[in-house]
């Protein structure tokens, strides 16, 4: 009975004692000073933000503590939550909200689940498909597609355009505005 007594207490006690070095191990939030800073902390706000997802797509600009917000968001409220996000960064002076609010359309809706099926569903793609917030994003304005974000090469741009047209449905030619992040060398 005695040691029955005596386990609890220690696996008690054990259980305190790694509750507080956990609490004791939280990393402090890393200020950087200057604009370089600021851009950085923004950026981390934005993505951290859990109703970002692959429908909105914002950017930004610093300069000398001023954030200029733009971009688009399908969704009103998170227009207003980034926005006071970025307020809430140290060394902020101002922010100038240009987001756009993309409007509220069960046919965009459906477009937009069509194109991300589309392009999320090609083996090429299933690496992006299992990140938090992917880095495709699908901006769909009036039936309007505008694809952002960043994709590895070339090839993979090519193929992300293809697979939104090929979900059909939108009102003009799709907009690839997608980065590479490792573009194809030029042959001189």
């Amino acid at each position: 009975m005695k040691s029955r007594i005596w386990v609890r207490f220690l696996t008690a006690a054990a259980l305190v004692a790694s509750v507080g070095t956990a609490g004791a191990a939280k990393k402090e939030k890393v200020v950087l000073a200057g604009d370089a800073g600021i851009e950085q902390n923004v950026r981390h706000e934005i993505v951290m933000y859990p109703r970002y997802s692959i429908w909105d797509d914002i950017s930004f600009r610093v300069a000398n503590g001023s954030v200029e917000l733009m971009g688009a968001v399908s969704q009103p409220y998170k227009k207003q939550d980034i926005e006071r996000l970025v307020q809430r960064v140290p060394g902020v002076a101002s922010v100038t909200d240009e987001i756009k609010v993309l409007p509220l359309s069960p046919f965009d809706d459906r477009l937009r689940i069509q194109i991300a099926r589309a392009i999320y569903s090609y083996p090429a793609f299933s690496r992006y498909a299992i990140q938090a917030v992917p880095p495709i994003h699908i901006i769909v304005d009036n039936g309007h597609v505008t694809l952002a974000g960043v994709v590895n090469n070339d090839f993979e741009k090519q193929v992300a355009g293809m697979r939104a047209a090929s979900a059909g449905l939108s009102f003009g030619a799709i907009t690839n505005n997608l980065q590479v992040e490792n573009p194809k060398a030029k042959k001189s």
